[in-house]
């Protein structure tokens, strides 16, 4: 029905001094596969420390995608914006699966008022992904960065108290997103994951529980319709923000 992308580092919590490695999944449930460094598939793809923001450096075919030295303590946070990809439908049954999955079934009815065939059409799709990263001490906090839709976390979990949840806000361009499903992929330390539903407030901002030694990918999704760049004859253009970290102990 949908098939998340998500930045994937082998480990959250690093030294400094030592390399941080993360691959790029794409995937259903927070399984999938991992991609190596693709330029042509890249818009953006940098680490924001502590004192500066870097493009992160790559050749083609690079496993993981990411190999960044860590040279400084403080929470680092890995940003990553793709080209434009689409898919072909043929049909609405599983365009349908996918809308209903992430909360966006007034398409169905934009969809028919615009005329568009319900036999074959296209969506064309970006993602954006956000991966927090604690260096040494981990200490500081996450900003917007500038992507086009963007989850920003309002809570540090690795030197915040988590009794209280993790916030985040969802910010499209230059405003907060109120009222838009969040998805919770929560991986625990026996490797089960589970999916949960909530959404943002007035704000954008939305707070989730949150359990120790636990691996999190949260994710919004949005359809908008398709505009001039977007490739072939798309009708349709989504929009995935990811934000992964992972708590301590």
């Amino acid at each position: 029905m949908a098939h998340e992308f998500w930045i994937s580092p082998q480990s959250y919590q690093v030294e400094t001094g030592d390399t941080i490695l993360a691959d790029l999944r794409v995937g259903q449930n927070f399984s999938g596969s991992a991609f190596p460094f693709v330029q042509r598939s890249i818009e953006v793809f940098d680490i924001v420390t502590p004192s500066d923001r870097l493009p992160v450096p790559g050749r083609m075919g690079d496993r993981p995608a990411a190999q960044v030295p860590a040279t400084e303590d403080g929470l680092h946070v890995l940003v990553h914006e793709t080209t434009n990809s689409i898919v072909h439908y043929t049909g609405m049954e599983k365009f349908e699966a996918f809308l209903t999955h992430k909360d966006q079934l007034w398409v169905l009815n934009q969809h028919a008022a615009n005329g568009f065939s319900a036999e074959k059409f296209s969506e064309s799709y970006r993602r954006y992904g956000k991966s927090l990263i604690a260096v040494g001490d981990g200490a500081g906090a996450d900003t917007r960065v500038g992507l086009n839709w963007e989850l920003v976390a309002l809570t540090n979990p690795y030197t915040d108290d988590l009794s209280g949840g993790f916030s985040a806000q969802l910010w499209r361009d230059d405003a907060p997103v109120a009222d838009t499903q969040i998805e919770l992929f929560a991986r625990d330390s026996a490797d089960e994951v589970t999916v949960t539903q909530y959404r943002t407030n007035q704000e954008g901002v939305v707070t989730l529980p949150m359990n120790p030694a636990t691996e999190y990918l949260v994710d919004a999704v949005e359809l908008v319709l398709a505009g001039p760049d977007s490739p072939g004859e798309a009708v349709w253009h989504s929009n995935w923000a990811s934000l992964t970290f992972k708590t301590p102990n």
